[in-house]
């Protein structure tokens, strides 16, 4: 599961970074697996989802494994969102805002002044 390193790296970075990694194999099976699944959501290769998480699984990773614990219980969603241009990332994103929002303003105005800093935050 070795990815490519980027070409801008400094090489004494990345020196450092190998000697770390090559020190703990435990670290250097970890930052496998968490490249190969960014380069699953970044190349919109979500039908490679299934094979991850059994490497996941087959490896000493009690982090990861709770992170395909949770993957699991939406599988189909998670890989139509590894496989899919589409995005609700804004959507996602303006209810994030709403909710702070909300939050911040709970038991200090109306909702007619809520309703206003919501519109007027944008």
């Amino acid at each position: 599961m070795d990815h490519d390193r980027s070409r801008d790296d400094d090489p004494d970075d990345q020196r450092r970074l190998d000697a770390i990694l090559d020190a703990s194999p435990e670290l250097k099976s970890l930052t496998s697996h968490v490249r190969a699944f960014a380069v699953m959501m970044t190349e919109l290769k979500g039908k490679q989802l299934e094979w991850w998480m059994s490497c996941v699984d087959a490896d000493d990773q009690p982090a990861l494994q709770s992170f395909v614990r949770g993957l699991r219980r939406d599988q189909d969603a998670v890989t139509a969102g590894l496989s899919m241009r589409w995005s609700s990332g804004v959507v996602e994103g303006h209810v994030n805002r709403i909710k702070m929002l909300k939050r911040q303003m709970f038991g200090r105005a109306k909702p007619d002044l809520s309703r206003k800093r919501i519109l007027l935050s944008e």
